[in-house]
């Protein structure tokens, strides 16, 4: 019998590959919340549980001075649904400062974490409270619950999700919990996230205007797409080029935007949600602020560092006035996971450039206004 040439092997080798990975992206995207069975405690409990009412957790999460508090929030029902499901979250609150937040509140960045990671994991993985503590920031880490979604995964690509409900309405919900119990500035709130968690934040912003000044997505999929499962992996692989247009004219519709600030930030290198989704959300955000699809209005190109430490990276930046209101970073190198983070755990890379740092310098010079 003749053998197969090397290069047949090695197709076939890569197609079976590629079945497997789609395979576990759609069971990862698709799992359903699975009903638990009944079983007898155990003498050993489980990891504690926050309390309905928000309280000091004293388990390790931030690297930092100020308080680490926990809590939980009910989720909307959906259709069939006869049990309201709890959503867990964290909140990092620096320590008093006699700066402006001491009158005005603190301003709030909304830490939306990617699939099959914890609210405390992606807290610990960007470091986002230690900077928040130097710049004087309060942080909310709102949690998926597994019961919702075996995988952790926000449903973004939902069609009720993208229209306001579901996850949408849970987390503006917790938001306005948030300011009420805390001193917040209402005119400085800010959605970011990774990959699933940022399509969320993109889904939140949209839906919520009044309530969000400005949005990070870091390696996020197009807004407005997708629909099921296998729609969203399509999506992350893809694109979406006509949906993405439609859906922001659908969003347009709806009446009067404010100017909705974004940063968006992308490796080259990420082979789950890859970059032409970084594309085609550059040209939404151009669309949904009124603002022609053409080149950036600068565009700075950052060498790579010395012993790896940072990676080559790009910034285009989409100026109104003086103000960046589109601000685009490609960086070589990178896959799906957050730069510049913990490496210790999953989805970070310890090299540069720090995304935590771009963010908190973008989103510090936005607050909520209307046009």
């Amino acid at each position: 019998m003749a053998k197969r040439a090397p290069g047949v092997r090695l197709m076939r080798t890569l197609a079976r590959a590629a079945t497997t990975q789609q395979v576990a992206l759609v069971k990862m995207l698709g799992s359903p919340a699975t009903p638990t069975k009944k079983r007898k405690r155990k003498a050993a409990p489980r990891q504690p549980q926050p309390s309905s009412k928000t309280e000091h957790d004293p388990r390790s999460g931030p690297s930092a001075q100020g308080q680490w508090l926990a809590g939980r929030y009910p989720m909307p029902l959906r259709p069939g649904q006869a049990v309201v499901q709890h959503m867990s979250y964290w909140l990092y609150l620096p320590q008093p400062r006699s700066d402006s937040a001491a009158t005005d509140g603190w301003p709030l960045i909304v830490m939306l974490h990617g699939c099959q990671q914890s609210a405390t994991q992606f807290a610990e993985g960007t470091r986002m409270n230690r900077l928040a503590e130097q710049k004087g920031y309060a942080v909310l880490y709102p949690q998926q619950p597994m019961r919702v979604q075996a995988q952790r995964c926000w449903r973004w690509y939902e069609r009720s999700v993208q229209q306001g409900g579901g996850e949408t309405l849970a987390l503006a919900g917790l938001i306005e919990r948030v300011c009420e119990q805390h001193r917040i500035d209402r005119r400085r709130i800010y959605a970011c996230g990774l990959s699933a968690g940022a399509a969320m934040a993109a889904v939140l912003a949209v839906n919520r205007p009044d309530l969000i000044a400005a949005v990070g997505m870091h390696s996020g999929p197009v807004f407005g797409a997708g629909h099921t499962p296998m729609g969203a992996l399509h999506v992350m692989r893809h694109g979406a080029a006509v949906q993405s247009e439609a859906a922001i004219l659908g969003v347009l519709a709806r009446g009067p935007m404010p100017l909705m600030p974004a940063l968006l930030i992308q490796g080259d290198d990420d082979s789950v949600v890859r970059p032409i989704n970084q594309q085609q959300l550059a040209r939404q955000w151009l669309q949904l602020n009124g603002l022609p699809d053409g080149p950036a209005t600068r565009v700075a190109v950052k060498p790579a560092g010395r012993g790896a430490r940072r990676n080559a990276h790009e910034i285009h930046d989409y100026v109104v006035g003086r103000k960046v209101v589109l601000r685009v970073v490609r960086i070589a190198g990178l896959g799906h996971a957050w730069s510049g983070g913990d490496p210790a755990l999953r989805f970070n890379a310890e090299a540069g450039p720090d995304a935590s740092r771009m963010l908190l310098e973008f989103l510090g010079r936005h607050r909520r206004q209307r046009r």
